[in-house]
Parts: structure tokens; sequence; C-alpha cells
């Protein structure tokens, strides 16, 4: 009886801990915008090098960014002054439209070909070795809450015999291989920091007792969907680093979505109404919605 009772009392704590109208299984997808991924090493920089135009910084750009979207859970920002915008924003990074930017860059790279030569036989191996680091920021604090750096090889190897079988060229791909298996760690803990972290919109606008909100269908919102309401923490600065922290917030109601328009995910919005405490609308900054 005892046994019984224990596990109706959980469930009913999981029920009261639930959004209401939200599947738990339903996932808000994060909008992530990559700023800044540059190529620190001396590979291939020559008299004329443009770092703006460097070959392997894009390469490990779109690599990042084809592991990011395959995952389903983000939404990619593409600013072209995007490395211009975070230099300026500060700390002030959710100025730029995305929840989480991501810093990185190719910190070593190096080729090399061995080979062995023997009576009848030859055998040649190009091998490729990539570092690459990253930092993820999340746009509303400015904080970095995910830092690391991996390695990645690459290699392939060509066998002759008699002068028969392949020969071992200059090979391009190691170097996306090499790059690739290095953010493959990388990306797997970006989606992790990034989901586990409640998803965060904010007030808009409020208009004859319509609430505006930002984001759409695009990041996965739908009408029925009731997401929680909070005022700001108080902001607080840690004396031993210098860095404000913002204290938990205070629930103060529920937003319904009722509809959602937009073209593009940077422009989409979400009708709401709204129940719960007053919301002061001449200081909607103040407040921020979440679905945890």
């Amino acid at each position: 009886m005892q046994k019984i009772l224990k596990i109706t009392v959980a469930a009913a704590l999981a029920v009261l801990c639930t959004v209401p109208g939200m599947s738990q299984d339903k996932t808000i997808k994060r909008k992530v915008a990559i700023g800044r991924f540059s190529n620190e090493t001396q590979y291939g920089k020559g008299l004329f090098y443009d770092k703006d135009n460097d070959p392997m910084r894009k390469q490990a750009m779109d690599i990042l960014s084809t592991k990011l979207a395959s995952s389903g859970k983000f939404i990619l920002l593409e600013r072209d002054d995007l490395d211009i915008l975070v230099s300026e924003a500060g700390t002030e990074m959710n100025k730029i439209g995305a929840d989480y930017i991501i810093l990185g860059s190719i910190t070593e790279f190096g080729r090399k070909n061995e080979g062995q030569e023997k009576v009848f036989s030859s055998i040649k191996t190009q091998t490729v070795e990539a570092g690459v680091s990253v930092r993820l920021v999340e746009s509303a604090t400015g904080l970095i809450i995910y830092s690391d750096e991996a390695k990645g090889y690459a290699e392939t190897t060509s066998k002759q015999t008699l002068g028969l079988g392949g020969s071992a060229g200059y090979d391009a791909t190691l170097s996306d291989k090499a790059i690739s298996m290095a953010l493959n760690t990388l990306v797997e803990n970006i989606i992790n920091k990034c989901m586990d972290k409640p998803w965060r919109s904010y007030i808009l606008s409020i208009d004859d007792g319509t609430y505006v909100i930002s984001g759409g269908a695009t990041q996965g919102l739908a009408a029925g969907d009731n997401f929680i309401v909070y005022k700001k923490g108080k902001m607080v600065t840690n004396p031993q680093t210098g860095i404000k922290i913002e204290l938990p917030g205070t629930k103060v109601g529920l937003v319904s979505v009722q509809q959602c328009i937009g073209d593009t995910p940077e422009t989409e919005i979400s009708f709401c109404s709204y129940t719960g405490g007053e919301i002061n609308a001449d200081n909607l900054a103040d407040y921020y919605i979440s679905d945890k």
C-alpha cells in the first residue's frame, strides 16, 4: 500500500512541475550563430594570405554548420556582419538575435607523408592532424558556458607491388576528415549544453490584451503551447571575479500561443494570451519567457 502511495505522489509532483500544454517530447529549437572562426595555424599562409578568405577557416565553419543543422535541434543564423556585431556587442550579445554564439579556431594542423620501400613493393601513407577549439557563449548573459578543444586524425594508404596498385597523390579530403573528426565530440557537447538550458523568449509588446513574443513555427512553437513568464532576478556582482550574475527569476504567469507569423527565424513572432500577475508594460525588458 505504501509503495502505491509513493508512486502516486511522485506522479502528482511530475504533473505540477510540467508546463500545461507542452509535450515533454517537444523540442524548441535554439537559435545559434557561428561567429568568429579563425585559423591560428601557419598552414597555407603565404605572402598574399587573406584571413577573411581562408579556405580552412571556411571549411571548419561549413562542417560545424552541417553537423549542427543535421541534429535538428538548431536554427542557424547566417549574418555576413556577425564578426563585427560580436566585437561591438560585448556583453550585450542578446542584441544579435541568437540564443547562443559559437566562437572557434583551428589551433593545430599538420600533414605528413610516410613511405616504406621494399624490393618488390612500396607503401605510402598520408596523415593529417587537426586541432579545433570552440567556445559557446550564452547571448542572454554574455558568459562562456562551454569551452573545449579536440583533435582529429585522418589518413590514407596506397600500396604498389611490382609497379601495380594505387598511387598516393595529394588527398585534399583528408583535411575535411580530420577537422570533422575533431568537431564530432565538441558538437555533441555543444548540443547537450544548449538543450539542457531552458529555452528563452521575450515579450515584444502588449496590445489590447494580446501579448507578442519572439519566436515562431520554425523554432517549433505552435498554437496551444504554454510557456512560463518570469520577472528577471536581481543583478549582482561577484566581488571575486567582477562578473555580473542574474539571480533566478520569479514566476508571474503563463502565456498561451494563439498564432505564429513571420517569414524568417529572425522575424518570427507569436501572438499569445496571458494569465497571471500584473506585468509592467513600460518595462517589458524586465521579463522573459521560458519552457521550464
